[in-house]
């Protein structure tokens, strides 16, 4: 009788063991049902906002007045690269001697070429150029799946970045698209494909670099040492590649024109420090404390937020250097034998909130914003601002009130103090968030592979 009790007992227990094993099964099937139809239902949507930009920017450049900036400075610069001048001190323009890369240089004598220096021609151009870029960063947005699908149409509401691409032709269009393709790339972990894509973004217009201290964080974090190097040292042949005619006859001239670091813009253009008196914007000391106060901010993000799961930075670079030594040791010990520092795969949304977070550090830390530097950013603000836990309305008031800001025109006082309040608000919401695991553990690689 006893045994039979007991037997009957392990009977119940197996079955309600079954039940429960095909109850996750099932609640598993659900839940990865669910993501699939969200992620259909933010497909669907992307692509009718895709649609709807289309037909806007049509109409913009059919009706909006072109306004001219800088269109005609690029062609001159262009006509004299292609006339054979490789002296970066003679190519210039109505704006000045030229301070961007050698790629700059290729890509507008592809454009003159195409358009034969006419402006309604490259407008047209511009446009593919934003519904191909607006493409890519809702590719992005979809593949980390952190806002709502409605929110994505903030991505297609800002006025002043319209004009940016298609009234005003800047080359910060280009360079932008080339770094959200870069940031596309990554989400695939192919890191040196995507850092050859980054190099080609900074050759077109420097201010790509603010992205390069993340970058190089997640570098460290997702390939060996070996890796990290061959990675860097593509990117660095490709400028070697593209500056080759100037490094060749004018290396000096080269190196101080497309790189110049120490460049001190006009107080009146300036969006965000405008509130600052001009001998003190123009001053050595704001700059000197404004990078102090830059590398400041990436430091503590890299060791409170991002390095948090691996001890802080501090740590995390000392293991980082401690496998290096082994690896090197082991070498040494065992020529024949090459041990290998094993990759990791990094999860999407750290990737891009690491990214986004990095260089919206280093545009609150600018001092001087011009109207078409909102290009370096916009694109991250509906991410950034989902980033954080502040309420909905909340988010959307800091969008608008963003966006009001790099409107204003000229921008005076009290909006480039609105705008700097605005920023660190974002900034202390992004700090305040709780942060993220950066690795695709075993686990989840295997649940990714089942749904």
């Amino acid at each position: 009788m006893a045994r039979a009790n007991v037997a009957d007992k392990s009977r119940r227990e197996k079955a309600m063991a079954s039940q429960s094993a095909a109850d996750y099964k099932a609640s598993r099937i659900t839940e990865a049902s669910a993501a699939k139809s969200d992620n259909n239902q933010q497909l669907i949507f992307a692509l009718l906002l895709l649609l709807f930009d289309a037909i806007l920017v049509s109409l913009i450049i059919a009706y909006v007045p072109y306004t001219k900036i800088d269109w005609d400075a690029y062609m001159s610069q262009v006509s004299g690269f292609l006339e054979g001048e490789r002296d970066y001190a003679n190519l210039e323009g109505d704006t000045g001697p030229l301070v961007y890369p050698a790629g700059f240089l290729y890509i507008y004598s592809a454009i003159q070429f195409i358009t034969g220096g006419q402006v309604y021609p490259a407008q047209i151009l511009f446009g593919v150029l934003y519904i191909v870029n607006l493409a890519v960063v809702l590719f992005i947005y979809v593949k980390t799946d952190v806002l709502p699908w409605w929110a994505l149409s903030l991505l297609c509401l800002s006025k002043r970045v319209h004009s940016i691409f298609v009234l005003r032709l800047f080359n910060d269009c280009i360079a932008m698209t080339l770094l959200h393709a870069a940031v596309a790339t990554f989400l695939f972990q192919w890191w040196h494909l995507g850092l050859i894509i980054f190099s080609l973004a900074v050759s077109v217009k420097m201010n790509v670099l603010l992205y390069a201290p993340p970058l190089l964080l997640l570098l460290l974090e997702g390939l060996n040492i070996g890796g990290v190097i061959l990675a860097l040292a593509g990117a660095a042949i490709v400028q070697i590649l593209l500056g080759l005619p100037f490094l060749a006859s004018h290396p000096v001239a080269y190196m101080s024109g497309a790189f110049n670091l120490g460049r001190v813009f006009i107080h009146f253009w300036s969006v965000n420090f405008k509130f600052v008196p001009e001998p003190i914007f123009v001053s050595k000391g704001l700059a000197v404390s404004l990078l102090i106060l830059h590398l400041g901010l990436l430091v503590a993000f890299s060791h409170f937020n991002w390095c948090r799961y691996e001890g802080g930075l501090l740590k995390f670079l000392c293991s980082l250097y401690a496998c290096i030594k082994s690896r090197i040791s082991k070498t040494s010990s065992f020529p024949h034998q090459q041990p290998q520092m094993a990759s990791k795969v990094l999860k999407n949304e750290y990737i891009v909130t690491t990214l986004f977070v990095g260089n919206f550090i280093g545009i609150i830390c600018a001092r001087s914003l011009h109207y078409q530097f909102y290009s370096w950013y916009f694109f991250s603000l509906p991410y950034l601002l989902w980033k954080t836990s502040f309420p909905t309305l909340l988010r959307l008031a800091l969008f608008i009130g963003v966006e009001f800001c790099w409107n204003v025109y000229p921008s005076n006082a009290y909006s480039s103090v609105m705008l700097l309040c605005i920023h660190l608000i974002i900034l202390w919401g992004l700090w305040t968030a709780p942060p993220e695991y950066p690795y695709v553990d075993s686990k989840s690689s295997a649940q990714i592979k089942e749904e």
